[in-house]
C-alpha cells in the first residue's frame, strides 16, 4: 500500500490508508491510546485500541513509524476545528516502528521562542520539526518560486555565476579560498555577484536575474550571516524608473498572491530622496507604516538620490556610497574630461544614480544605474585612493570587457532572507533560514568553522605562525 500525506486524509473517510510520520503526541485513556502522528502536511489522530492497543504502548514522542489503518469521519462532538484533519480520524490497524528516537532536547509543539537560541541551533534538525519553522521555510519556497515565474515571464533569464572568483573590495571582507594547484594564490567567495552580472550585459544577455548567495566576513553584528541570499537583478538600456516600477510590480503581485492578508500602505511605492529622508525621519530606511502595532501593514518606498562619495576618516579616504561601480550623476552635463576633473576635485558635490528598497524600517534591497564609461570608472577607482597598478589587478578584466562595447546597464538586489522574515513578524532572520549561523558566525550543528589535518594544509601550503 503507498503512503498518503496525512492531510489527504480528510478525502479518504472510509477507506483503508497508509501514513508515516513522527509520533508528536501519546495519552493513553484505559485501554485506548491516541497519538498525533505529524508529518509535513499536518496531524492526524489516530486510535488503538483491542488487537492494536499493545502495539502502541512502546510507542514514545519523535519515533518514526508506519500506520495503515482506516479513516472515520469524527462524530459533529469531536470534530477538532484547530486541526486541519479534524474532522477524521484514523482508526489503526497495522502499526510499524521505522527508527526509535532519543528523548529530545527541547519540545517542538511550542513556537520555540521560549528555547535558547543556542540550543536550537545545535539541534535545528529538530528545531525545525515545529510548525512555526516548518511553515516559514515553506513560505519561502514560495516567495523563491514566484519571484522565478514572474521574472521568467518577463523575459529574464535566470544565470548562475561562481562561487570561487576573485577577491575585490566591495565594501566588507572577503571569504577567501587557498588554491591548492597554485600557492600562494586564492580565491574568494563573492560578496554579490555584481561584476558577473555587468559582464553579463557586455555578453548582450539583457535581462538577467539569479537567486544568488552572498558572502561576507564582516564582524559580529546584530541580525547579520555570514552567507545569506539575495535576489540580483541586472537590465541593459534601463531607466531608473523603469528598475524601480519592475521591483514594485513584482513585490506588489508576490504579496497579493503568497500573502494576501498583508495590506500595502500605499501604492505606487512612495520615491523619497536621500537628503529629504534623513532631514524628515533620520534614517535612510525610514518606518512608513500608519500603524505600527499592525502586523499585517507592509509600507515599502525608495530612496533615491543618494551621495556618491563618503569620507572615511578612519583610512583618510573617499569611498563609493554604494559600490564603485555606481554611475555618478551628471546634473550640469559637463565634457567627460570636465566631469572627470570635478569628480577627483569635489567627490562630496556629487549624487549617484543609487537607490535603496525599504519596508517597515528596514533596508530590504539596494541598486544603481551602473558607471558604463571605463575612463570614469577608472577615475572612480582613483577618487577611493586606488593606485593605478593595484586598479589594473584588481578591475582590469572589467575595465578591458567595458572597452568591447558595453550598453548603459544597471540592476537591484533584494534580500529574500530579511523579506521573508517581515511577511511572518519574526525577530530575525536566523527564523527563516534553514541552517543559520550564530552572530559571530559559527555553526553550533556541524561545529564549524574548525580545524582541518595537516596534510591538509600542507597540500595547501599553508603554515600558520605561533
Amino acid at each position: 500500500m503507498e503512503r498518503i500525506n496525512i492531510l489527504d486524509t480528510t478525502k479518504h473517510a472510509g477507506e483503508k490508508v497508509k501514513v508515516c510520520g513522527w509520533v508528536h503526541t501519546r495519552r493513553d485513556h484505559g485501554k485506548i491510546i491516541f497519538i498525533d502522528l505529524r508529518d509535513r502536511s499536518g496531524l492526524l489522530q489516530v486510535v488503538f485500541g483491542d488487537e492494536t492497543f499493545k502495539m502502541a504502548q512502546e510507542l514514545r514522542s519523535e519515533w518514526v513509524i508506519s500506520i495503515e489503518g482506516t479513516i472515520n469521519k469524527r462524530p459533529e462532538k469531536m470534530i477538532n476545528p484547530n486541526l486541519k484533519t479534524g474532522t477524521v480520524e484514523m482508526v489503526a490497524e497495522k502499526l510499524e516502528i521505522l527508527n526509535k528516537a532519543e528523548t529530545p532536547p527541547f519540545s517542538v509543539d511550542t513556537d520555540g521562542y521560549e528555547i535558547g537560541e543556542d540550543n536550537r541551533l545545535k539541534y535545528r534538525y529538530i528545531d525545525i520539526r515545529r510548525e512555526r519553522m516548518k511553515d516559514n521555510l515553506v513560505l519561502r519556497h514560495k516567495v523563491i518560486q514566484f519571484i522565478r515565474n514572474f521574472l521568467s515571464d518577463n523575459a529574464f533569464v535566470e544565470i548562475e555565476t561562481p562561487i570561487l572568483t576573485k577577491s575585490t573590495p566591495e565594501g566588507a571582507r572577503d571569504y577567501v579560498v587557498p588554491s591548492r594547484l597554485s600557492h600562494g594564490k586564492f580565491y574568494a567567495l563573492p560578496q554579490s555577484p555584481q561584476q558577473y552580472k555587468q559582464l553579463l550585459m557586455v555578453a548582450g544577455m539583457e535581462k538577467y536575474f539569479q537567486i544568488a548567495r552572498c558572502f561576507r566576513d564582516e564582524d559580529s553584528r546584530g541580525d547579520r550571516q555570514p552567507e545569506f541570499t539575495q535576489l540580483d537583478v541586472e537590465i541593459s538600456f534601463p531607466t531608473q524608473e523603469e528598475i524601480l516600477s519592475l521591483m514594485e510590480k513584482l513585490y506588489t503581485e508576490l504579496v497579493k498572491e503568497i500573502m494576501p492578508e498583508k495590506h500595502i500602505t500605499q501604492t505606487p511605492f512612495p520615491r523619497l530622496t536621500y537628503e529629504e529622508v534623513m532631514k524628515k525621519y533620520n534614517s535612510d530606511k525610514p518606518d512608513l507604516r500608519k500603524n505600527k502595532e499592525d502586523k499585517n501593514e507592509l509600507a515599502f518606498a525608495f530612496v533615491v538620490d543618494f551621495p556618491a562619495f563618503e569620507w572615511k576618516e578612519t583610512e583618510k579616504r573617499w569611498d563609493a556610497v554604494h559600490h564603485p561601480f555606481t554611475r555618478t550623476q551628471n546634473k550640469r552635463n559637463l565634457k567627460e574630461k570636465e566631469f572627470i576633473d570635478e569628480m577627483k576635485k569635489n567627490p562630496d558635490k556629487f549624487l549617484a544614480h543609487q537607490y535603496d528598497f525599504v519596508c517597515n524600517g528596514y533596508e530590504i534591497g539596494g541598486g544603481s544605474i551602473r558607471e558604463h564609461n571605463p575612463r570614469i570608472l577608472q577615475a572612480v577607482f582613483e577618487v577611493m585612493g586606488n593606485a593605478k597598478e593595484d586598479i589594473k589587478e584588481k578591475f582590469g578584466h572589467i575595465l578591458e570587457a567595458f572597452e568591447y562595447g558595453v550598453p548603459p546597464h544597471g540592476g537591484i538586489a533584494t534580500g529574500i532572507d530579511r523579506f521573508v522574515m517581515i511577511l511572518k513578524n519574526e525577530p530575525s532572520i536566523r527564523e527563516v533560514i534553514a541552517f543559520p549561523k550564530t552572530g559571530d558566525g559559527r555553526d553550533l550543528m556541524m561545529n564549524s568553522p574548525s580545524t582541518i589535518d595537516k596534510q591538509q594544509l600542507k597540500e595547501l601550503g599553508i603554515k600558520f605562525g605561533k
